[in-house]
């Protein structure tokens, strides 16, 4: 056989050789859909109705932010404090580090009600008070994964495993990029604890154009993308023009989907070149600007990364994600409930209320919407010690609460509830995908409509599952 081009995969090398029925059968079962769609989103004519929302910012609080000491108050638990939990709550249910005999656990925190709604919420969060009439708080959400890992990814892919393409993703590849030369998918981290891997973030066997982009609120914006020494701009151009020549020859010969993403990644790290150091640089902002958001020019904050966030959506970012990590309270010095929940909500609380009054000063929350919340919420029982350093709470998935603001989403509200210890949600129980599915009909999108064709399945964010919750819609 004469050497060809064709043999540089080895499924085309496969596809090439043999003859007669043989042949049609493997060829059958190699057939290019099997591996890789168009980059084109299935369902057509999207959006498929009017949208409420333009963007998003998901202010995803990583480790399992305590519902029972931030958004829930139980007067039964605090009525039963220091008592074995009762049986029938724990029954069939998994715990994370704690055994079934745990001792129930009130909250050292008080509660008090804000605004015309009469909200409750703890003494920690004396920002977000003063917007509660702004916000919709979501009490019966509940998820299913208990352990970090598999929880995160549940709750930004859909799926506990890896491998899904991430909400941000989703919505890349099914409405593109408003900036031709930023992201349609944005990613920006702080804070320290569990680890978190860019699975969360990745674009899975959507193409690799869509995955999550890491900005950096300190140091270079974004790593490898600034000319090395000795490159001047004219000659970075001319090198990215020779190598997209020499891929479009290799993509007419393969036919490689993936080699059309990667001209475009060349091209778009190009142009962040000079957008983006220009939207990171928030010393140009107004002194009064960054008093409300707490920020320092120069420094890797929560805060900075909320105003980065105003500043990514406004030049038509879609979708913004900022991953705050500590909120792992089991007890002990690597995370409690008196001094380290003290301060996530110190670092968050005020940047992440300023941050919705500035989209509704600036007129971009009704098109922006806003979600906080953590991969799940904290068990109503005790573990560590009564003592300050030590006291915590474990993992719990089955009933907590998540905030969500703007963005077609209506204000002022309490959805759902969780039952009198806090443990399950028992009242207009809202799961991920109804979360995700919610999500994307703010944006226009049916989400049983949103799929990519993948190993010879029609995939979607909700999988096979996901209601609308269309009680918090405005």
């Amino acid at each position: 056989m004469n050497a060809s081009p064709l043999l540089a995969t080895r499924r085309r090398f496969l596809q090439q050789c043999g003859t007669g029925m043989g042949a049609l059968a493997l060829s059958s079962l190699l057939d290019d859909k099997l591996f890789a769609a168009d980059a084109s989103a299935s369902g057509g004519g999207i959006p498929h109705f009017a949208p409420k929302a333009k963007n998003i910012i998901y202010l995803f609080q990583s480790g399992g932010p305590s519902h029972l000491d931030l958004f829930d108050p139980k007067p039964e638990l605090t009525k039963r404090d220091g008592q074995q939990v009762p049986e029938d709550l724990v029954k069939n249910i998994r715990l994370a580090q704690i055994g079934k005999n745990a001792k129930l656990l009130a909250s050292p925190y008080s509660f008090a009600q804000y605004g015309q709604s009469g909200i409750w919420l703890s003494e920690l969060l004396p920002h977000l008070r003063s917007i509660v009439d702004d916000v919709a708080f979501v009490q019966g959400f509940y998820s299913e994964a208990f352990n970090h890992d598999p929880a995160t990814l549940f709750m930004n892919t859909g799926a506990q495993l890896a491998g899904r393409p991430s909400i941000g993703s989703w919505f890349s590849y099914g409405l593109g990029s408003v900036n031709k030369d930023l992201p349609a998918f944005v990613v920006l981290m702080t804070g320290v604890g569990q680890p978190l891997t860019n699975a969360s973030w990745g674009s899975g066997f959507l193409p690799t154009e869509h995955q999550g982009v890491t900005l950096r609120s300190q140091g270079d914006p974004v790593l490898f993308v600034g000319n090395p020494p000795g490159m001047g701009a004219q000659r970075r151009r001319q090198s990215l023009d020779a190598i997209g020549d020499l891929n479009r020859v290799r993509h007419d010969i393969l036919q490689d989907p993936e080699i059309q993403t990667r001209i475009a990644a060349y091209e778009m790290a190009y142009r962040m070149q000079t957008s983006v150091p220009e939207v990171m640089d928030i010393s140009g902002e107004k002194p009064a600007t960054h008093a409300a958001y707490g920020t320092t020019p120069g420094q890797a904050s929560f805060a900075n990364n909320c105003l980065l966030a105003r500043r990514l959506v406004e030049r038509g970012v879609r979708f913004v994600q900022l991953y705050h990590r500590g909120w792992d309270h089991h007890g002990g010095p690597d995370g409690n409930l008196v001094f380290d929940l003290k301060k996530r909500c110190q670092e968050t609380d005020q940047p992440a209320v300023a941050l919705i009054q500035d989209l509704k000063e600036r007129g971009l929350l009704d098109e922006t919407l806003v979600l906080w919340g953590g991969e799940f919420g904290r068990t109503p029982m005790m573990q560590g010690a009564l003592k300050p350093d030590q006291i915590g709470r474990d993992h719990h998935p089955h009933g907590y609460t998540i905030w969500m603001a703007g963005g077609g989403i209506k204000p002022g509200i309490v959805h759902g509830r969780t039952d009198e210890f806090g443990f399950h949600a028992v009242e207009k129980r809202v799961h991920v995908h109804d979360l995700h599915a919610t999500i994307l009909h703010l944006f226009g999108i049916d989400h049983l409509r949103l799929t990519h064709r993948f190993q010879g399945r029609d995939f979607r964010l909700t999988d096979v599952h996901g209601e609308v919750v269309k009680d918090i819609l405005a």
